[in-house]
């Protein structure tokens, strides 16, 4: 149970979100359905509120004396995010979105995305499943990228 707890906490975090927490479940041998299962819920819970309040919050926040610098940091990479993601994606700016969080690379992922969809004013159901979809995506080559990793370490031994 604690390795679970361990996988939702990992799944949370900005920047590691699961595509820490499923290489974390494969490593320590935990069953794959529950651990991606709650990876993805837990990289989910903080999707709406970064949608609905980050950007209020960053706003208040990028002038005040010990908060403003990293404050303003977030703000700057959400809109240079956004502003990439409505350049490629013109009317497919949905499909932009979720690929954009299911693609697993460094600065991309369901807090960034959804704060640079909060920042494009984007429609809040269509931005929250485009983000699930991409968090599924993320999930699933995370899944392969580990079970190849750790096969193969296994196989070396």
């Amino acid at each position: 149970m604690k390795k679970y707890l361990i996988v939702f906490l990992i799944s949370m975090v900005p920047l590691i979100e699961l595509r820490g927490a499923i290489p974390y479940a494969v490593g320590f041998g935990l069953p794959i359905v529950p651990s991606i299962i709650i990876a993805v819920v837990g990289n989910m819970i903080p999707v709406p509120f970064i949608f609905l309040f980050a950007r209020r919050i960053l706003e208040w926040g990028k002038d005040k004396r010990w908060i403003g610098g990293f404050f303003t940091w977030c703000l700057e990479k959400g809109e240079k995010g956004g502003r990439k993601l409505e350049e490629k994606a013109g009317r497919g700016l949905y499909v932009a979105l979720l690929l954009f969080v299911g693609i697993p690379l460094p600065g991309t992922g369901a807090w960034t995305g959804t704060l640079a969809a909060s920042l494009l004013d984007m429609d809040f159901k269509k931005s929250v499943l485009s983000v699930l979809g991409g968090v599924l995506l993320a999930g699933a080559i995370m899944l392969l990228a580990s079970l190849g990793v750790f096969g193969a370490i296994s196989f070396l031994k």
